[in-house]
């Protein structure tokens, strides 16, 4: 984590676009979660070299080509996701739950000959539901001392702001948000002006005048994130001799994200013999409560995206059913939009006991149209390469393996016209490439029914010192630095001579460090608060060959 003056710097060199994207967008859209069939989510995902289940279109396609009859299936499930707390010895749970259909799809498998090298050439599409945001979770505690209102102050300081601008944005009943004298200060700032939550009083501290803040007495945060990212698969692929496959799967996919956050900071002041309340505490000040406030966020993002991936499945022994497949994906190219609002609500004595009114609070939409809370732009997200084994024993048991890397750094933040947005250098600096392995087994029973079991871990895609770079524009100063994520899964299945029926089970674990703002005092910073984030899946699918 960095400090604000850090901080400050990063938000100059961010003012290449009046936009507020950076690298947690960018992390948001390149990384996916096991979804599917119940049969494949249950194996762990570790089926691309088996193939013979539909969800292998979207890992590697050449999985498609092993059908040797035509497929359909569909799968619903029920999630559970939970996040636990703990900042400064205070702890602090929320659950959600929701039901969800998650893949539809089929193959149609058209036979070629047995005689021709070319034995099969199938065709297959599937949906399924490749992330999902939905996401709650809270937290609170002490502040002793830090406060968001700082990072205000900060960021308005190294923008060059004087005593003058200060008085005149807090005392105007004008619109300072459009004002061309205000341009090249953040927004986030000024909503801290109007509701007096940044001031200006001689710092003997730092020896000069300044923009100052108050001081935290405690803090409550609370997130709710909604939404998921469609994907749509359509799949050509190829039978060889048996012993060579080969696919290719063109993705199309549609994206709807809405977060809602709300920060409250409870805030101390200083009281001097005349009765006013200052930020900065000379001799003879008394600490005393000096209310607080509340910073709502709304943020929505849409959009569609389209990427290609390749893959290919050897058998090279023929006596053998020993298997090793890989896979390329592209890039996947996002067209997006996003649009923001934010409130401030405050009941606090401003510096000196200034009266707030008629700014006891700021809404971003009362001020500025749609030209300013909406914004189009593109992501990039990286290539990604997969490798796979896979074999079976006997007539009883089928092992898969593989592992994926994605360099999480390499992904891409454009404008609309194809150039680098102002946050691009965070994305290169702050993310890391990603280690997925996957490992799965399917034990069959009798004829009819299989028992399944699966591992997956995913190591961290943030560096330890990610932090959020806040652009002019931006009013979102909480960051998430999720770390290595890992999956254990188990499933049930029956076999008939048409008809079949897959459950399974998926746990989903992680950990991450989250800081609600970027602030600092005499060199220590802000602690972070450690969230540990499930969630559980129970996931149907029903299907039918023929």
């Amino acid at each position: 984590m960095k400090n604000k003056w850090i901080f400050a710097l990063s938000m100059i060199l961010a003012v290449g676009t009046a936009s507020a994207q950076n690298l947690y967008d960018a992390e948001r859209l390149s990384s996916n979660e096991l979804n599917g069939t119940a049969r494949f989510v249950g194996m762990g995902g570790a089926m691309g070299a088996l193939g013979g289940d539909i969800s292998t279109i979207g890992t590697n396609p050449a999985g498609i080509g092993i059908f040797r009859s035509s497929d359909v299936s569909v799968s619903f499930g029920y999630n559970t996701s939970s996040a636990s707390s703990k900042y400064m010895g205070t702890s602090m749970k929320e659950d959600k739950s929701r039901a969800s259909f998650d893949q539809i799809g089929f193959v149609y498998s058209n036979k070629i000959g047995n005689s021709t090298s070319l034995r099969y050439v199938n065709f297959g599409f599937n949906y399924h539901k490749s992330k999902n945001f939905n996401r709650i979770f809270s937290m609170g505690g002490p502040l002793d001392g830090f406060s968001q209102t700082w990072q205000m102050t900060t960021a308005l300081e190294n923008a060059g702001i004087n005593e003058g601008e200060l008085n005149d944005i807090f005392e105007s009943e004008g619109n300072p948000y459009t004002s061309s004298a205000y341009a090249n200060f953040p927004v986030l700032g000024l909503m801290g002006i109007r509701t007096g939550l940044v001031g200006w009083e001689a710092n003997s501290h730092l020896g000069y005048d300044s923009p100052a803040g108050w001081n935290g007495s405690n803090n409550n945060f609370f997130s709710e994130e909604k939404g998921g990212i469609n994907e749509y698969d359509f799949n050509v692929s190829f039978n060889i001799n048996d012993r060579v496959y080969l696919g290719l799967t063109l993705g199309a996919y549609d994206v709807k994200y809405d977060r809602y956050t709300s920060y409250t900071e409870n805030l101390i002041g200083f009281q001097s013999a005349d009765g006013s309340i200052w930020s900065i505490q000379d001799d003879g000040d008394v600490p005393v409560d000096n209310g607080g406030y509340t910073l709502d966020n709304y943020y929505r993002l849409e959009g569609a995206g389209v990427d290609l991936k390749f893959g290919a499945i050897f058998r090279p022994i023929e006596e053998s059913p020993f298997r090793f497949g890989f896979a390329i994906h592209t890039p996947t190219w996002y067209d997006l939009t996003e649009s923001y609002n934010a409130k401030i609500t405050s009941d606090i004595y401003a510096f000196d006991n200034r009266e707030l009114k008629p700014f006891e609070s700021q809404t971003l939409s009362d001020y500025l149209g749609g030209d300013y809370l909406n914004y189009d732009y593109r992501i990039i997200t990286p290539w990604k390469f997969n490798v796979n084994l896979g074999t079976t024993i006997g007539s009883s048991l089928a092992l898969g393996a593989e592992y994926e890397y994605e360099d999480y750094g390499s992904a891409k933040l454009k404008d609309v016209d194809g150039y680098d947005l102002g946050d691009q250098n965070s994305v290169s600096t702050y993310l890391k490439g990603v280690h997925t392995a996957r490992v799965g087994l399917e034990y069959r029973i009798v004829p009819e029914f299989s028992l399944r079991a699966g591992y997956n871990f995913s190591s961290r895609a943030y560096h330890e010192s990610a932090y959020n770079a806040l652009a002019p524009y931006s009013t979102n100063t909480s960051f998430l630095n999720i770390k290595d994520k890992q999956t254990v899964t188990c499933g049930v299945g029956y076999r008939g001579s048409v008809i079949y029926a897959d459950l399974a089970y998926k746990y989903d674990a992680y950990r991450s460090a989250f800081f609600a703002f970027d602030d600092q005092i005499d060199g220590n910073y802000l602690p972070q608060t450690d969230i540990n984030h499930s969630r559980h899946q129970l996931l149907l699918t029903i299907g039918a060959r023929f």
